[in-house]
Parts: structure tokens; sequence; C-alpha cells
């Protein structure tokens, strides 16, 4: 069954994993995406020659990029004049542009948004870049720690007398750019429904992570007038005993999550302590420390479910309605019966290695999603798209002669 991007081409100039997910949002829904790639030398394969007995594991791991699933890769050196005519032949007949290089890089290389919806006005061009391309940033390098810092949100993380704790970069680099991206290329393909016409899609890094405080219960207060948040200080800075994290009996971690008052008195009635009902979420909790008595049902509760394994309290608590989670070791995610049972690890024969996957997140019932083929090696669809383009055997031949492709 088609995707609903079926027949919608993107083309994919990027060098870095956030635009990379990006695309492959849009891949995984049937979208033909064509990543330009450097071309690159033949390199030794190291994983072959490493003798300690890691090579296959490695290579696994290497299939399994999946950033790069569902792609066709392309190898162009956009530096060479020739591989810039090819570039911009694709965009004549593409439906969207995703680049996520500094901004003027892609004007210096005759592939700007001004240069190719010149050739084709319904062209979809999405620039994901640190800053966006205006204002005094615009040049600055960043990366994922230097956005959160700017944004606000690395100093809410961690407790109050310590440094604030680093996050893997999920916030700023794929909540915030590669989702948004994703997000800007369809609302600009939805208007182009509408209008006939392509737009420029610029998206920053720093805009994308500011833009998801507004849900956060100390930044709603903030906004609307309130102090200002610290850290440290609120409903979810892992302090409350109905907010945070557990070490079992075994030695693992249970989470839980019950901050609706009702569900908070679920566990206490599960754990047979009703008495501790009094340390439920409070209005005006996002504001200040925890109060004494939910201190003291925080060690109280830290005792208590040292008596049990993770597994066996999360049986409990389950059954008994409470929010409550185990705190998986990576392998243990994929091999969870939920995350299987939802299509969200998907194992892909790569050349006899079985690539590990997530699924597709977003379910639709009649036009779904899919994981059709694995990462591609890089530049092996070089031939067949410069083909498709009308370039002969010999042309081909000569770009490949010029360091070109």
């Amino acid at each position: 069954m088609p995707g609903p991007l079926e027949g919608i081409r993107v083309i994919e100039c990027n060098r870095v994993a956030p635009g990379s997910l990006t695309t492959v949002l849009l891949a995984d829904m049937g979208a033909d995406v064509i990543r330009v790639v450097e071309p690159s030398p033949a390199q030794p394969d190291l994983t072959e020659q490493a003798d300690d007995g890691r090579a296959a594991e490695r290579r696994k791991r290497r299939a399994g990029f999946w950033v790069d699933r569902n792609k066709r890769s392309l190898s162009l050196d956009l530096k060479k004049p020739e591989a810039q005519e090819v570039l911009r032949k694709l965009a004549a007949d593409a439906d969207v542009i995703v680049e996520g290089f500094r901004p003027g890089v892609m004007a210096r290389l005759g592939a700007d948004y001004e240069t190719l919806s010149a050739l084709n006005p319904r062209l979809v061009y999405c620039s994901l870049s640190g800053f966006g391309q205006d204002g005094p940033y615009r040049d600055f390098p960043a990366h994922d720690i230097n956005y959160l810092s700017l944004a606000g949100v690395l100093n809410q993380l961690g407790q109050p007398d310590e440094p604030p704790t680093i996050p893997l970069n999920l916030v700023a680099d794929y909540a915030g750019a590669s989702m948004h991206g994703a997000l800007g290329v369809m609302f600009a393909l939805f208007a182009r429904e509408r209008t006939g016409k392509g737009q420029f899609v610029d998206v920053a890094y720093l805009d994308a992570t500011i833009s998801l405080l507004s849900a956060v219960p100390s930044f709603m207060a903030f906004f609307g007038g309130g102090p200002e948040p610290r850290r440290g200080v609120g409903t979810f800075d892992g302090t409350r005993p109905y907010y945070t994290t557990y070490e079992c009996g075994d030695g693992r971690l249970l989470s839980i999550g019950s901050t609706e008052p009702h569900l908070w008195h679920n566990f206490c009635d599960a754990v047979d302590r009703p008495d501790l009902k009094a340390a439920q979420l409070m209005p005006g909790e996002a504001l200040r420390g925890p109060r004494p008595e939910q201190v003291e049902a925080k060690t109280e509760v830290e005792a208590l479910l040292r008596t049990k394994t993770r597994d066996e309290w999360y049986d409990i608590l389950t059954k008994a309605d409470v929010c409550v989670g185990k705190v998986y070791d990576p392998a243990e995610v994929f091999e969870d019966p939920q995350v299987r049972h939802r299509g969200m690890a998907v194992d892909l024969d790569v050349d006899g290695a079985i690539a590990l996957n997530p699924g597709v997140a977003i379910k639709l019932s009649d036009t779904p999603g899919s994981v059709r083929f694995p990462t591609p090696a890089a530049g092996s669809h070089t031939d067949e798209i410069l083909a498709s383009l009308g370039y002969s055997g010999d042309d081909i031949s000569a770009m490949r002669a010029a360091g070109a492709v």
C-alpha cells in the first residue's frame, strides 16, 4: 500500500543527523528521498580488519544508521560546476529540498532558494540552521548544548546546588530542528495544494527549542506573569515522591509519574501506605520546592520499593492504575512486548547482518508509512539517478574522472 507521500520527491543536502531525521520522516511515509553525499575515495574497511571478535557487531551498528533508510544515495561534489548542474536538474523536477548547512553555503554553490525556485516555482525549500537565515547570530557555529543554553532550557535541568544536567541531544537537534523541519515541509506542501506555489521554510534550532517551552508548567506560569523558573524547583524536578525514580530490590530503577492526586492515591493504596496521600501534587508546586511531607514521603517510598524487584513492583502498580515505568537499559527497550507489538522494533537483513531500526511512530489507518529498505551504501544510486536525468555512460564516466561524482 503506498504511503501518503508517494510521488513526492525530496532532495537532501545535509551532513548532520537532525537534517537526516527530517527527511527520513518523509521517506518513511513514501517520499522518494535522494540524499546527496560527498564523493570519497575508497577507504579500507577497518571493521573487517579489526581482530577483536566484535567486527560483526560493528557492521550491524553501521548498517543500522536508520536516519538514512528508505533513501537513495547520490554522490556529488557540489563544489564542482558539473555537480551543481546535476543538482539544478534534480531541483527542476523535485518537490522539496532540505538543506542543513550554515546560511550562505547553498548560495555559494548556486543552489539557494532564489536560484532553484526560479527553475521550479512549486519547490518547497527547507533550510535547517542553528540560528536561522538572519539575525546577529546567523553565522555562529553551535551544537545542541549551546541552543539549550540560549533557550533557557539547560539552566532548568538538574538540582539547584549542582551544575546543569546535560541531556542527550534530543531536544534542540531532534524534537526541535528535525520535527519542526518535517512539519514545516508538510505545512508548505499543504499550502502549495491551495496556491500552486512552493515557498521557503526557515527553521532555526534555537527558535524550535524555545517553542518547546510553551507547554512546560513553570514556563507557562512565567509567560503569564509569574516568577522566573529556577533549576531544581518544580513539579517535575525529581524531588517529589509522585514524580521521580526509585531503586528496587534488584538494583534496577522504576519511574513513578503519578502527578494527578487520584493516581498518587492509587499508588499509596497499592503499596498499603494511605498515610502518604497528603504528599500529593498541590496547586503552585511548579514554583516552589517540595513540602516537608513530600520529602518524608519520598524517603519512606525509597525504603518501601527496595522490598521487591523492579518487575514485581511494575506488575503490582500497573494493575493498580498507577503511572509507572521500568527504567530500561537500551537493549531492553526493543524487547519490550508493547514496543514489539506496535512495530517500533524493526529487524532488517543487511548483507547477512541484522540491523535494528526504530519503527514508524505515526500510525496512519489507510496510508501507513513503512520501512521499505535499509540505509544504502554511500553513492550507490549515483549512476541510476544520473541516467534518469539523461546523462549517458560516457557523461557519467567523465564526471567521475573529474571528481564531480
